[in-house]
């Protein structure tokens, strides 16, 4: 099975961004189905802490083992959704804001946790943590780079090929967004399963959440 931790944000906080995603999606890709921007669902949206890959089911006891371990040795801490950026022209992402350093530690010990238990490094950079709104459409980035943007489009050519384009002037609309204040008291454990989800992106289903519990010991 595939497996990643994340931190899901609450649905109001969800809701708050799709809100603001809404006033500025309508031009530039809104149709889920036939646009260059795959969106990805509002409740499957989440902060990935470390990404675990393929693992069998004894490493999958483990993870949750060590996750488990990690989570109450951590205290609660505030985050909320703040600005926007994109990656290699291809992602739409939403970033962090609050207790990044809290966030930080978090990341680096699920990492660190996954390097031990599968015996792989999880290589993908951890330190601008994000929440990923849309992601360009491989054909639109095929027709993007193809000959014909060499001349220029077609008349009357529908201009499906702008992805690239979409997802950076998305970006700079939201450069502003911040989203509500949240307590993060949990991590979850979820299952990917790649081109089964909505528009044939990936199916996410939560393994195991585990509570942040240091707080509750007497300091």
């Amino acid at each position: 099975m595939r497996l990643f931790v994340a931190v899901v944000p609450p649905r109001p906080v969800r809701e708050h961004l799709e809100l603001a995603l809404g006033s500025v999606r309508a031009d530039a890709g809104g149709d889920q189905a036939r646009g260059p921007l795959r969106w990805a669902p509002a409740e499957d949206r989440h902060v990935t802490l470390a990404f675990y890959g393929e693992v069998s089911a004894g490493a999958g006891e483990e993870l949750e083992d060590g996750l488990a371990r990690v989570a109450a040795a951590r205290r609660p801490f505030e985050l909320r959704l703040r600005g926007a950026g994109v990656f290699d022209r291809r992602v739409f992402w939403i970033g962090c804001g609050g207790d990044t350093a809290a966030l930080g530690d978090l990341t680096a010990a699920c990492v660190a946790l996954g390097a031990d238990v599968t015996g792989r490094t999880d290589d993908r950079v951890r330190s601008r943590s994000h929440l990923t709104v849309a992601r360009v459409r491989a054909q639109s980035r095929r027709r993007r780079a193809g000959p014909e943007r060499r001349g220029g489009p077609r008349r009357g050519a529908a201009r499906h090929d702008d992805g690239p384009d979409d997802v950076t002037s998305l970006a700079r609309a939201l450069a502003v967004y911040e989203g509500p204040t949240w307590t993060v008291d949990e991590i979850t454990l979820i299952r990917s399963r790649p081109g089964e989800g909505r528009a044939g992106g990936p199916a996410y289903d939560p393994v195991a959440g585990f509570g942040l519990a240091a707080a509750d010991v007497a300091g």
